[in-house]
């Protein structure tokens, strides 16, 4: 660094600083000078027990000053650097001012001479700190004699920002909150989905309880050195965080076991980032913590930071990482002949669940009722797919084999909300355990035959005589949604209340073209939505659920 740039504002800061801590008698012409000149440059000085946010342009050094003042002995001063991203270069420099220059200084009267002298002199100005990285850094210095101090930054990477603290009062407490002597993070558990953690307790915490709390950050990426580091690089993946939703914590954000994670849009419980899952949790002053609902077999890094929630200020403990174990084989369920299951698919997970099934016959077939949601199905003979579609209502699969393929069934579900399927597999085809199926499933509404206290509704049936029961239900106008989407199609009227039941009967026409039945419902309200349910039973017993129909009664007549 060249000298010039010390001692460009060396003297006017010296003037200004020491007219402005040294009391001494002055002309007013004087005084005005010096005011304006601290004025000019108080930019440029730092302010003492106050953290300052310093913004870096890449290769461009920044520079910042303070003055120890005359008459203190061995008065001590620390300085703590947080850099908020890439690594940066800070040094300290120090100017010794002669007893001389600082009579003349404090008179007012400088001479020309002495400035041009003591500009010639470098043995006055000396470095005392540098250093370069991206870890928090803090240096503690003590001064016996009146000094003026620069700090330079630079940033050879990029733009980036950092804080700077300064204090000359060491009696008052400490802004940022203390680490223990040994400020590791031990990882004590690891589980499919879960790791635990500990660590030793800052001495902040057992002086300071109720002003202090330990916060955990958990992401897949990297170890952060600082919740500052941690900010900068979640807002550089491209998210846009509210003021509110910063990192950087406040009392009313941090309650205990609160769990902040940062998406592309609004707080959410759990999203995935470009650079991973970012977690933020605090709670309180426990120094251990299990993290739940992990993804299995994931590497995942953990930094606890303490924080006092008066300052805002916060000091990293070491950083750890630990891989989950790997998650064991899903099991496989055995399918036996005619036998129905029902399989609760979780939407969230979005895995497969498998069914095993050992061929006894050379034809086979595979029955799926959907009962809510949407599933998407794979079936699987000796390792080769023969079948893979998505469902709905009732579908049959009728495969040719040999004795003993091995078929294996696989269920997904297709939404993110859980979804749920009847299976079954038979040799038996002249033995359906389903009902036989008309061409469609929809009920009708006929809407000139409504009245205020009946409505009329018609289904198609089949060439096979079948039992149909009808079943209404008293709806609100906000329930309709509600009650479509929750219908589960696999349960039969044993899931109704008696009351809902209207009436049971047997149908079937040779000529399908005919085989239609109606049905008029009597004994309703007036403006009134119900409901309304066909259940289909074939011979094994086991119902076929029409879709349900909403109808609105006129309100008058």
């Amino acid at each position: 660094m060249s000298w010039f740039w010390f001692y460009l504002p060396l003297h006017l800061l010296m003037a200004a600083c020491l007219c402005h801590s040294i009391k001494a008698p002055t002309t007013s012409s004087q005084q005005s000078f010096k005011t304006n000149l601290f004025n000019f440059y108080h930019s440029l000085i730092l302010a003492d027990g106050k953290e300052t946010t310093v913004h870096l342009l890449k290769d461009i050094p920044k520079r910042y000053y303070f003055v120890m003042e005359e008459g203190r002995a061995l008065a001590p001063f620390t300085v703590t650097v947080t850099p908020c991203d890439v690594p940066i270069e800070w040094s300290i420099l120090v100017h010794k001012a002669s007893a001389s220059f600082l009579g003349k200084a404090a008179r007012g009267d400088h001479d020309t001479q002495e400035v041009s002298k003591s500009q010639k002199s470098p043995s006055m100005v000396s470095t005392i700190f540098n250093y370069k990285g991206n870890s928090v850094e803090t240096y503690m210095g003590m001064s016996s004699h009146s000094a003026l101090y620069m700090l330079e930054f630079l940033s050879t990477e990029r733009d980036t920002h950092i804080t700077v603290y300064l204090t000359t009062d060491t009696t008052s407490g400490h802004l940022y909150p203390e680490l223990p002597m040994d400020p590791r993070i031990d990882v004590i558990g690891i589980g499919h989905t879960t790791v635990t953690l500990t660590w030793k307790h800052s001495p902040s915490v057992l002086q300071h309880r109720e002003n202090i709390q330990y916060c955990l950050l958990v992401n897949e990426k990297h170890n952060y050195k600082s919740l500052c580091a941690a900010e900068t690089a979640i807002r550089s993946s491209g998210m846009k965080l509210p003021p509110t939703l910063a990192l950087s914590l406040s009392p009313y954000l941090l309650e205990p076991q609160q769990v902040m994670i940062l998406s592309n849009s609004e707080l959410s419980i759990i999203n995935k980032v470009s650079s991973g899952e970012v977690r933020q949790i605090c709670m309180g002053t426990k120094n251990t913590y299990t993290v739940p609902s992990l993804t299995p077999s994931t590497q995942y890094y953990f930094d606890i930071f303490v924080v006092n929630l008066l300052t805002n200020a916060s000091a990293a403990y070491t950083g750890t990482f630990a891989r989950t174990l790997e998650e064991p084989e899903p099991k496989v369920m055995e399918l036996k002949d005619r036998k129905v299951i029902q399989v609760v698919l979780d939407g969230k997970n979005q895995k497969f669940y498998s069914l095993q099934y050992q061929a006894r016959h050379k034809k086979i077939q595979f029955t799926f009722q959907l009962c809510h949601g949407q599933v998407r199905v794979h079936i699987i003979k000796n390792g080769k797919t023969v079948a893979s579609e998505n469902i709905s209502g009732l579908r049959y699969f009728s495969l040719k084999g040999k004795l003993l393929d091995t078929y294996l069934v696989q269920l997904r579900s297709t939404e993110e909300s859980n979804s749920s399927v009847k299976v079954q597999v038979s040799s038996h085809f002249h033995k359906p355990l389903f009902p036989l199926l008309p061409e469609s499933l929809k009920i009708k509404s006929f809407s000139k035959l409504r009245t205020c206290n009946s409505v009329t509704i018609a289904w198609l049936g089949t060439q096979e005589e079948s039992k149909y029961c009808v079943y209404k239900k008293r709806i609100e106008d906000d329930q309709v949604w509600v009650e479509l989407q929750s219908a589960d199609r696999c349960s039969g009227p044993e899931s109704r209340h008696k009351s809902e039941k209207v009436l049971c009967k047997y149908f079937y026409d040779i000529n399908l073209q005919r085989a239609v039945t109606t049905e008029t419902i009597k004994g309703l309200d007036a403006g009134t939505l119900y409901l309304f349910d066909v259940y289909l039973f074939g011979p094994s017993g086991i119902p076929v659920r029409y879709h349900s129909k909403v109808v609105k009664t006129r309100k008058k007549c």
